[in-house]
């Protein structure tokens, strides 16, 4: 391991959850060398922000490596997400009961890769999730109608472009916590997600949590917390 990539393995025991890989700025190189490392420690490697193209690449190079070093044993390959643009290594566990489930969602299809970031990043510690998508605030109705399945998630995780309402409607209708999540979706003004990031910011609904824009993964691990914190207590 090169000495500029210090990876926290013990993140999963002070937290209760694995170091994400921001993958888009790191070279092939690098991604090979830090998921190679966390396979050999045991732990799950989630790398974010991954083309189709890149995550080939990296999946050849981890080859290379393991046919110089010899498999680590597991026979498990990467797999690549490609709505999620993400790579795991090996494939994420099965879903822990206990945990419950979170339903993630969506103003409009234009949403789909932030939230399935979000579903993937639940999925890599074992949290069950529901996708419930195209519920915009400018067909009301169509959300209204989801409200009786919602009430059986732990945890809302909403993503929304343009003004960003729809977490502020949910957080004004459920009793579970919601999570917003701006969306770098809308014409001019929307600034690539500043209009639905201060939206969200400015809600006049009382307890919304509000992460980056675009960052499906925060708010999968702002809600692994709360279910955490709800399973111990």
């Amino acid at each position: 391991m090169s000495e500029d990539a210090r990876l926290d393995l013990g993140r999963r025991g002070r937290l209760g959850m694995v170091e994400a890989v921001w993958g888009e700025h790191k070279s092939v190189e690098q991604i090979a060398a830090v998921m190679l490392e966390m396979r050999r420690a045991g732990e799950l490697a989630l790398v974010t922000r991954m083309s189709a193209e890149k995550a080939a690449a990296v999946e050849r190079r981890l080859q290379e490596r393991l046919d110089a070093l010899g498999a680590l044993g597991d026979g498990e390959a990467p797999v690549h997400h490609p709505l999620a643009r993400c790579l795991t290594w090996p494939a994420p566990p099965p879903p822990d009961p206990a945990l419950g489930r979170v339903a993630v969602l969506g103003g409009g299809s234009s949403d789909l890769t932030v939230a399935a970031e979000a579903r993937l990043g639940l999925a890599c510690h074992g949290v069950a999730s529901d996708l419930v998508l195209d519920v915009g605030v400018a067909g009301l109705h169509r959300l209204l109608g989801q409200l009786e399945g919602l009430r059986q998630a732990r945890v809302l995780i909403a993503c929304a472009g343009m003004e960003g309402a729809l977490p502020t409607v949910l957080a004004g209708l459920l009793p579970q916590p919601v999570i917003g999540v701006p969306v770098a979706v809308g014409y001019g003004v929307s600034a690539g997600g500043q209009a639905a990031l201060m939206g969200m910011l400015a809600s006049c609904a009382p307890g919304l949590t509000v992460v980056n824009i675009d960052n499906g993964y925060g708010a999968a691990m702002a809600a692994l917390r709360i279910l955490q914190l709800d399973r111990a207590g």
